[in-house]
């Protein structure tokens, strides 16, 4: 083979596996990206079932909220403050299961904002399956809340573009689908020995409702979704 060959050869060659490099690198790139955004889509929903959630824990803690509805109320006030109780904790741990299924923290952990939301995610995780020695109300471990998460899936949504199901089909399934209830029930059971006696159990809720308020912090540093909440916490304004 001459010389020019032997360059032609080489050229070829180089071209080959720059191509090869860059189509890798686009490739993780591209991936890099989508999961990103999934993190940008799927924040706002947590940050909002995270709200949500701690919002429905203030007022149980304000021990005013269970009084008026559960006990001082109608039969249709009390099923509401079971029921959307429940779902609150429901749609929390829905979010964070997908999350987990789309974005894969592990990929994402390199920068410094993902590490804390992680991090604060499993702090959340560790105070629900906790179980003080008088009070079992709210705690599940961590099989239970990833199992509760999954079913909150909605079956119909795909990768990318996954959702909770609502409180209408909340409450369809769990007066339709046994084996979805099943799930639910200890919770509706907890609620109503919160409603009785919060004192065993307080603690725990307290930390819940503040890791919470922590965890909204970090997905929504800027208050954008939650300006008046920020100022309230903050005893600003």
């Amino acid at each position: 083979m001459d010389a020019l060959a032997w360059i032609s050869a080489a050229v070829a060659l180089a071209g080959a596996v720059t191509t090869a490099v860059l189509g890798y690198w686009f490739q993780r790139r591209a991936v890099t990206v989508e999961r990103l955004n999934y993190m940008t889509q799927y924040g706002a929903s947590l940050a909002w079932a995270a709200f949500d959630l701690q919002s429905r824990l203030h007022n149980v803690l304000g021990r005013r909220y269970f009084e008026l509805f559960l006990t001082g109320g109608s039969r249709q006030d009390a099923e509401l403050a079971r029921r959307s109780t429940v779902f609150v904790v429901a749609e929390y741990l829905g979010w964070v299961e997908i999350l987990r299924r789309d974005v894969q923290f592990l990929d994402l952990g390199r920068t410094e904002p993902n590490r804390k939301v992680m991090t604060q995610l499993s702090r959340i995780s560790e105070t629900f399956g906790k179980s003080p020695a008088h009070s079992g109300e709210f705690s599940l471990f961590r099989i239970q809340q990833r199992a509760i998460g999954a079913v909150m899936i909605h079956p119909e949504s795909a990768p990318g573009h996954r959702r909770c199901l609502d409180y209408p089909e909340f409450c369809a399934r769990l007066d339709t689908d046994d084996r979805f209830g099943a799930w639910f029930s200890p919770l509706l059971q907890d609620v109503d020995a919160v409603a009785a006696d919060i004192t065993t159990g307080e603690a725990r809720l307290a930390t819940l409702q503040r890791q919470l308020v922590e965890l909204i912090d970090l997905l929504d540093p800027d208050a954008v979704r939650f300006p008046q909440f920020h100022r309230q916490v903050r005893g600003e304004g």
